[in-house]
């Protein structure tokens, strides 16, 4: 494909799209130093700015690299994939171990740093969730994870609320997938009541031990669940065990 002029409309993505396009088709391989902003501009019909902002763009993309005082250099025909799109492509069990480690911790400072507004939102979100186990499972899906936030919400450690955030999408859709699959609510419209309490309980009283453990034991009867669903045929129920609560979400 030859550089020819943009339309006048966004031009630094413009830009981009056809320098990436020479390089994942290999008109430029990897080591190749790329022709100067003064001539890509020439040839694209652009200012010298915009090649640079575009530049930057692939450089972000782990595409081209700028050297000091050589220039850019192709670095790979393949975009790196950002964390969002690696999290979509990753099985809801590898999610959920990763899961565990984040929300066990922040049970746990939740439980040592809540303040009186975190209990009171912990209280709604409870009650959030007993009220949705009367809706489809999306919507129950949706107030368990907001329980689930109010939780980090209360370790008020932006990052750790930053890295749930992520978890989000990814763990709606799946979770919606699972109660479908297993059909956990038709005998209980609101699996793991018992257990969320007791998180949300140990998190007011500060008592961090009984947090974390609550977290752990939630979250790991869901990846057993999860583990079973993609081991086993279509249509297997997973093994009983009565002294057991139901998969929550």
């Amino acid at each position: 494909m030859a550089l020819g002029p943009l339309r006048p409309s966004p031009l630094v993505e413009q830009a981009t799209e056809q320098l990436r396009t020479q390089i994942t088709e290999g008109h430029w391989p990897v080591g190749t130093k790329l022709p100067g902003e003064t001539t890509l501009a020439q040839a694209l019909g652009v200012g010298r700015s915009t090649i640079r902002e575009a530049l930057r763009a692939l450089a972000g993309a782990g595409l081209v690299q700028p050297r000091q005082g050589a220039g850019v250099f192709v670095l790979a025909t393949e975009a790196e994939e950002d964390w969002p799109t690696r999290l979509r492509r990753a099985a809801l069990s590898d999610i959920y171990e990763v899961r565990m480690l984040i929300e066990v911790q922040a049970a746990q400072l939740a439980a040592e740093r809540r303040t009186d507004a975190d209990i009171a939102a912990l209280d709604a979100a409870l009650e959030g969730r007993r009220a949705a186990s009367s809706g489809d499972d999306a919507a129950f899906v949706d107030a368990d994870i907001a329980l689930h936030a109010a939780v980090v919400a209360a370790a008020h450690n932006p990052v750790l609320t930053d890295l749930f955030g992520e978890f989000t999408p990814v763990l709606r859709e799946g979770l919606i997938d699972l109660l479908d699959l297993l059909d956990r609510r038709s005998q209980d419209p609101d699996p793991g009541d018992k257990r969320h309490a007791e998180l949300v309980s140990a998190v007011q009283r500060g008592d961090a031990s009984a947090a974390a453990r609550a977290c752990r034991e939630e979250v790991a009867e869901t990846l057993e669940h999860l583990r079973f669903s993609s081991a086993a045929p279509p249509h297997a129920a997973p093994p009983q065990d009565a002294s057991a609560p139901p998969c929550s979400a």
